[in-house]
């Protein structure tokens, strides 16, 4: 006796029925798929931040994802899809932060320890949270090989590729400019920031030339007199000019070819720089002449190490400026030692003018502080040989990505990356595995390794266990930094850690390992894929991954970022409560064309409902024209005898060798528009009505069991077209078949051969 479909579909009922059904049968994971099953299928999931719940992002990349695994499942794959969390640092740390601020305390108040311990208990919270609504959204993830990047088998993993890197001499600890956020209290990379245009203010300033008075007011009319007296530099930060180690021009700049090696006094400061040339300075820029102020601005670093300036640090880790920047602003806040130095410069008749300046300006890309490039200790990884190992991964297509357009991007940062710093003045993290022998790793004002100590050597030593003394003075007063990594540095190992590495003998990095698939974000192809991939040919010596797709953006209706704070974000959740998960999944697989950005708009998830409940009233109506009490041949098709068996077959083959190349291509939305238009259209619109006539005046049995076994058929190879898309729905009516020897849909053969 076969199951009857309900009159209506019910979701909420259905889906929560279906997934454990799917999770009770083990198909899940690979060990557990049918022994036919042998070639393998591998899909690490992009682990979504453990900063809270998903969003419309994680739901369009969760769809795709899934809609391959399950295609690949049905071609008879081996199939395996990781999932797994990221810890996500500073993200994380700061949402910690805001909680207890809430409860009037500061990570400060709990000391590091239990502060990590509150960061444990969010991640244990909304890692859950994060797995369970991946399942509501029907991800078919191996959950017995779930991964967090901070479990004790990947923190293992993390401390191994930072001690072969520092072993083999990329890794290095130097004073340098970083990006620092003062508000997070840490360094970040150039990929971690967010740069906002400003309307500024360009002010030009007098540095008077050594032993020459400076001109009166009248005497300023004067270009001739003005030149020899004095050299107007503009900055858009007069605070900086405190920590001066140079004015620079550049040597072509005939206005002060007769200025080179001469000095200047620093204004406020009162000491002698001198005027330098340098092929980096723009003469197009202000008045062509730059103030260089070595740890507090990138080009004036490298400009500073050409020339051998000294160094002057005015700015600390804190926003506060230092004994270095003088008596008159000692201690002041960075804007606070603006409006100072603008009113010293303006007693001492220093400033030239002021005029208008639009500028783009670094903010932290978490919290939104104004950036403070500062210098400090830090760790740096060595990129020249490891971006050109990611450069010729794609250049010679061992990674390809899709859409090919994004090769460009990709290429053209890796050419100009400077040195990665890794290093990060948070809490929550991996730490890093270095020992200071007697000495203290915690960023303060001092520049140099050499001070002296009262115990120990100070010897740096990097092992992934703690060193039982030290190798130089036999020391046992060691102490770990404080430092953590930079959460990419982790997540770069994703493709391998998560399958074992660096075990040798792990069965799961054998036979899983290379990847097949990366589906991930635009916004993270630098940040994230680059280092993926030169990590993993530097561990492994294979690539991590054959494909990167990069998906859609999903975008506000009129083409707004989706953002809680702004109040555009939507709940993808909220629109599988209302609609379901089948609907959601088809609504939004049925807007992702080709890589393009998604406008959302609920009418497609409203759409995505009307038609599973268009396939459920098609298989209610092909059920009850079926024999129950004896099952068709559904892989058997008779001879078509009429005009609309033959058109069906012939629309039904054109549209699965269609929607099969969309999927092989990663063509997900085009693929759902082939099918849609299908069962729609040609499906129920006309084959059905037509069969209903065909049944209704056939002169024999046999004549209408064609037309109902050609139902049934078309029915069937439709269902196994859409479970990727739409499983739980394809699933249930799959049930309720009348088939011989049926299995559950999501192992069933899929209906078009690969080629």
């Amino acid at each position: 006796m076969q199951k009857e479909l309900p009159s209506a579909y019910d979701p909420k009922t259905t889906e929560s029925k279906i997934y454990e059904l799917w999770e009770k049968s083990g198909f899940f994971n690979p060990d557990k798929l049918p022994k036919t099953h042998k070639k393998t299928f591998t899909i690490t999931i992009p682990p979504p931040n453990v900063t809270g719940e998903l969003h419309m992002g994680h739901a369009l990349n969760a769809v795709i994802q899934d809609a391959i695994i399950r295609r690949k499942r049905m071609q008879g794959y081996k199939t395996l899809w990781i999932p797994g969390t990221d810890h996500a640092g500073i993200a994380t740390q700061n949402k910690v932060e805001q909680k207890l601020k809430k409860e009037n305390l500061s990570r400060f108040d709990l000391g590091r320890d239990k502060f990590i311990e509150e960061v444990w208990k969010w991640k244990e919270q909304y890692g859950n949270i994060i797995l369970h609504q991946l399942k509501q959204i029907g991800a078919s993830c191996d959950w017995s090989r779930a991964r967090f990047t901070m479990d004790d088998g990947y923190a293992n993993s993390v401390s191994e590729a930072f001690v072969k890197y520092y072993n083999k001499g990329w890794l290095y600890r130097a004073l340098r400019v970083v990006n620092w956020c003062i508000r997070c209290g840490t360094s970040l990379s150039d990929l971690e920031l967010e740069y906002k245009g400003e309307n500024g203010k360009l002010w030009h300033i007098r540095y008077k030339l050594e032993n020459q008075h400076l001109p009166k007011k009248t005497e300023i009319q004067n270009s001739k007199i003005s030149e020899v007296r004095y050299i107007i530099v503009a900055t858009t930060r007069p605070e900086t000019m405190l920590g001066d180690a140079a004015v620079a021009v550049n040597p072509k700049d005939e206005r002060y070819k007769d200025l080179i090696g001469k000095n200047v006094v620093l204004p406020i400061q009162n000491r002698n720089i001198p005027i330098i040339a340098d092929y980096a300075v723009d003469p197009s820029f202000g008045t062509g002449a730059v103030k260089v102020t070595p740890l507090h601005d990138f080009n004036d670093w490298e400009i500073a190490q050409r020339h051998n300036l000294p160094q002057y640090k005015i700015i600390n880790e804190r926003g506060r400026m230092t004994k270095g920047a003088g008596a008159v602003c000692e201690g002041l806040k960075i804007n606070e030692c603006r409006e100072k130095v603008l009113e010293e410069l303006a007693k001492q008749n220093l400033l030239e003018k002021t005029e208008d300046f639009a500028h783009q300006v670094p903010h932290c890309y978490r919290c939104d502080s104004i950036i403070e490039p500062l210098a400090n200790l830090q760790w740096f990884l060595k990129m020249d040989q490891l971006a050109k190992t990611a450069m010729r991964a794609v250049k010679k297509r061992e990674v390809k990505f899709v859409p090919k357009r994004w090769d460009e991007i990709y290429i053209d940062w890796l050419k100009n990356v400077r040195d990665w710093c890794v290093s990060r003045q948070i809490w929550w993290g991996h730490r890093l595995p270095v020992w200071f022998c007697g000495k203290s790793d915690g960023f303060q004002e001092r520049m140099d390794l050499d001070e002296d100590i009262k115990v120990g050597c100070g010897q740096i030593i990097v092992s992934g266990e703690k060193p039982r003394n030290c190798p130089s003075c036999k020391g046992t007063n060691l102490k770990q930094s404080e430092d953590v990594l930079d959460t990419w540095f982790s997540s770069a190992l994703w493709p391998f850690a998560t399958l074992g590495w660096p075990d040798k003998k792990s069965k799961d990095l054998k036979t899983f390992y290379p990847t097949q698939v990366l589906s991930t974000d635009r916004g993270i192809i630098n940040l994230w894929v680059a280092r993926m991939i030169f990590s993993s040919y530097e561990f492994t010596g294979q690539k991590p991954f054959d494909n990167v797709i990069i998906h859609a953006t999903v975008l506000t209706k009129d083409g707004r970022r989706m953002s809680k704070s702004l109040g555009t974000g939507i709940d993808p959740l909220q629109l599988i409560d209302k609609y379901g998960a089948d609907a959601t999944r088809f609504g939004i697989a049925y807007q992702a064309m080709g890589g393009q950005d998604i406008r959302f708009a609920e009418e497609h998830i409203m759409a995505g409902k009307k038609f599973c409940n268009k396939l459920w009233n098609i298989s209610r109506f092909v059920l009850l024209q079926t024999t129950k009490d004896e099952s068709p041949m559904t892989n058997r098709i008779p001879k078509p005898k009429s005009q609309s068996d033959k058109k069906i077959l012939s629309q039904f083959n054109k549209m699965s060798k269609l929607a099969d190349k969309y999927l092989e291509q990663y063509q997900f939305g085009h693929a759902a528009h082939a099918l849609y238009d299908f069962v729609w259209h040609d499906f129920a619109d006309v084959y059905l009505e037509e069969s209903k006539k065909q049944i209704a005046r056939a002169e024999t049995k046999k004549q209408a069991e064609i037309t109902k076994t050609i139902l049934l058929y078309i029915l069937t190879q439709t269902l196994k077209l859409l479970h990727p898309f739409t499983p739980f729905i394809t699933e249930e009516i799959y049930s309720t078949l009348p088939i011989k020897d049926k299995k559950l849909l999501i192992v069933e053969s899929w209906p078009v051969k690969s080629k």
